[in-house]
């Protein structure tokens, strides 16, 4: 019977790489000097930190612009709010969201179960969801169908298997 596994993972040496070149494009632009303007990557957060909002706003289009470089797919980013800093600064944190959780896969699984598709099912396995189904056709209409529809977060299809 073909399966094949749906996750949603985030490969943190890219996003490593992306935090580093954006870090090294803000020191070198003259629009970030002397802003205090930074960011620091620690575990799957991301702490962002100038001086006047306008600026925090720029330094987080830096960042994305890298991420999308990198295919890091921003709805994997999930934005705190901007908080205000000592001497007029602000600072805001970004989040990696990273795995499916269960009210995500149960949404997901009612769509695949609305789709009608004849054979096809699926169950929640930790944060992955697999789905099985009797015909090779169908299953890749199943991803398809849930490449066209957005769960606000970043969807990979793996071990498709016959």
């Amino acid at each position: 019977m073909p399966t094949f596994d749906v996750v949603s993972q985030v490969n943190m040496q890219e996003v490593r790489n992306a935090v580093d070149q954006a870090s090294r494009e803000v020191a070198t632009r003259f629009d970030f000097k002397d802003t205090g303007s930074s960011i620091e990557l620690s575990g799957n957060d991301m702490k962002l930190a100038s001086s006047t909002e306008d600026r925090l706003r720029a330094l987080t289009q830096v960042l994305e612009e890298k991420l999308v470089k990198r295919s890091i797919s921003l709805k994997a980013l999930d934005r705190g709010k901007v908080e205000e800093g000592t001497k007029g600064s602000v600072r805001q944190t970004i989040t990696l969201k990273a795995g499916i959780s269960s009210d995500e896969a149960k949404k997901i699984n009612v769509f695949i179960k609305n789709l009608n598709l004849k054979g096809v099912s699926s169950q929640t396995q930790g944060d992955q969801l697999r789905v099985s189904g009797k015909k090779k056709d169908d299953l890749q209409a199943a991803i398809a169908a849930l490449k066209d529809e957005d769960f606000g977060l970043p969807l990979q299809f793996e071990n498709f298997r016959d």
